[in-house]
């Protein structure tokens, strides 16, 4: 009997890397090709080698990832524990009037 909820698949895909650093804007974007809908638990792994670019600059590269999909089981336990990191986020409290 195979253990379904256990198993993961694992693939290749091309992707699209935009990275920018200046003043302004300071990111990196992946986009895998193919419209690729990534769910909880899921990795990407980009390949190659790092990527450097000058400040005040913006570049387009084009790569190769892995993607792993998340088992039934882990994409559970990566959405209640995203949960749980959430509600730390947004722990307030109120005061009657102001503190002195």
């Amino acid at each position: 009997m195979a253990l379904s909820f256990l198993a993961s698949e694992t693939f290749e895909t091309p992707c699209t890397i935009t990275v920018e650093q200046s003043s302004e804007h300071f990111h990196a974007h992946v986009e895998l090709d193919g419209d690729i809908a990534m769910e909880p638990g899921d990795k990407v792994r980009v390949h190659g080698a790092p990527i450097q670019i000058p400040f005040g600059t913006s570049r387009v590269f084009e790569r190769r990832a892995t993607v792993t999909r998340a088992s039934p089981l882990m994409r559970g336990v990566t959405k209640v524990a995203a949960y749980f990191d959430l509600s730390e986020l947004y722990e307030v409290s109120f005061h009657a009037g102001r503190i002195k």
